[in-house]
């Protein structure tokens, strides 16, 4: 796994940074992968089915548009994640259950936490390009992430 820092020197055309300052919560303090995504608000029935897929290594990055009002990810979820494949997950959006996540062999970044569990409706779109930041997250491209930020490909 090369450093952000230095893929940016290597590749900084390329590449974009995302500004926004997430909170490092998983096991896995760097990890990289091609991109997946789902657009939920407070509701994370989409997220739990797809992180119980097969994962080959991918990043999902979750846009909850920034919402803190509910975790959209727990322990049980992000379990499910790691035990699947996933690399890791990037959360415009709060997590709960911190400690237990921190022990899991996935990485894993969000915005913050709150203890109260999102909507199960199953509202919310997956696989399309989602922008957080300014920065698009594109299915298929690829993303790295450390203690350092961000790093999505053009």
């Amino acid at each position: 796994m090369i450093a952000t820092a230095d893929l940016y020197d290597e590749r900084g055309d390329d590449l974009d940074a995302l500004s926004l300052q997430l909170q490092d919560a998983g096991g896995l303090a760097a990890f990289d992968g091609p991109i997946r995504t789902v657009r939920c608000h407070r509701d994370n029935a989409i997220v739990k089915a797809l992180l119980a897929t097969p994962g080959d290594g991918a990043v999902l990055v979750i846009d909850g548009g920034g919402s803190l009002e509910s975790a959209l990810v727990g322990d049980m979820i992000a379990g499910s994640a790691a035990d699947n494949g996933w690399a890791g997950l990037i959360i415009n959006g709060a997590i709960r259950d911190r400690i237990a996540i921190a022990s899991l062999p996935i990485g894993v970044k969000a915005l913050g936490s709150n203890p109260r569990k999102s909507a199960k409706d199953g509202a919310g779109e997956v696989d399309v390009p989602v922008t957080i930041a300014g920065v698009v997250f594109a299915p298929g491209k690829h993303v790295w992430a450390d203690l350092d930020g961000v790093l999505v490909e053009r």
